[in-house]
């Protein structure tokens, strides 16, 4: 008796599978099987362009702007001398 491997039985069902997966776009050939297909149908299509917001050169130079204050402002703060002389007065 001739053992079947897992590779050969994983093969069958995914040819099994891919072909039921065929059956809803055969379906769909004939929308009206009992009427003639000679009718005409007109489409219309619309189409609408959208700019996404990091793709505007304004957005980018503002951004290089803040960037660049954030920057200067950290340089800034950290250049100054946070050395604190403290005289102790004692009164007898």
């Amino acid at each position: 008796m001739k053992t079947l491997r897992l590779s050969t039985v994983f093969t069958s069902l995914l040819l099994f599978l891919f072909a039921l997966l065929q059956i809803p776009l055969w379906a769909q050939d004939n929308p009206n099987p009992g009427q003639n297909n000679n009718t005409s149908t007109t489409t219309t299509e619309t189409t609408t362009t959208t700019t996404t917001w990091y793709t505007e050169p304004w957005v980018w130079i503002v951004g290089a702007a803040v960037l660049l204050l954030i920057i200067v402002a950290l340089v800034r703060s950290g250049g100054t001398d946070r050395e604190v002389n403290r005289t102790t007065v004692i009164k007898e």
